[in-house]
């Protein structure tokens, strides 16, 4: 969904100002409005990636398609080539799988080690697909591990690209949209040396994603 960066500014002041005391108090002599708000729109991406990172599936909506060339590099294992703004996987799926896959593994752990042993009991399979983040010569791929045949298509397949400030609007899942205020309040308030009242807003964040 998309969201008025005027408008969240607005919410992460009245977060602020809600959830201040005496003891940590930012002050209107510290910082005029116009500067705030720059301070606030500065780190609105910043918190979103955050955000997005961490939270649940079920608060990630408006996914992209990660396209649907694959390349196949034998034995029912490929990749898929992602776009470039791609941040964090919401669901992929080959046609001969028996269920999607919501998570990624990273090359150098154990599971991604495992997918490339002799013995294919321990390889991602149809009934227990795996599918890792890797880099590759043309950039980001999300490789799967795997498929009974080369005949198989992208069933499902869908991303969260990261968030950009574009004209005034910043694309978010509409779910996080709360989190993200507070986590923006908690970077702004760092930068403003209130730190414990940074920790707070921070842990509403992660309330908020539970």
């Amino acid at each position: 969904m998309v969201f008025a960066v005027e408008k969240m500014m607005r919410d992460v002041r009245i977060a602020i100002d809600e959830n201040r005391t005496s003891e940590q108090l930012v002050s209107d002599d510290d910082i005029d409005t116009l500067a705030l708000d720059e301070l606030i729109s500065s780190k609105i991406e910043e918190a979103a990636r955050k955000v997005i990172a961490s939270a649940p599936i079920m608060l990630l909506d408006g996914g992209r398609p990660v396209g649907d060339a694959l390349y196949w590099r034998g034995d029912g294992v490929g990749w898929v080539l992602l776009p470039d703004d791609f941040l964090r996987l919401v669901v992929f799926k080959m046609s001969d799988w028996e269920r999607p896959v919501h998570t990624v593994v990273a090359p150098g752990t154990p599971t991604y080690q495992l997918q490339f042993s002799r013995c294919k009991g321990l390889r991602g399979n149809p009934q227990k697909p795996i599918v890792a983040l890797t880099r590759r010569a043309e950039g980001l791929a999300l490789e799967f591990f795997s498929c009974c045949t080369e005949s198989a298509v992208i069933e499902m397949g869908s991303y969260i690209p990261l968030p950009r400030i574009r004209d005034g609007y910043v694309n978010l899942p509409e779910r996080c949209y709360k989190a993200v205020v507070y986590e923006t309040a908690s970077l702004v308030l760092v930068a403003m040396g209130q730190g414990e009242l940074a920790s707070f807003m921070s842990n509403i964040a992660k309330e908020l994603m539970v």
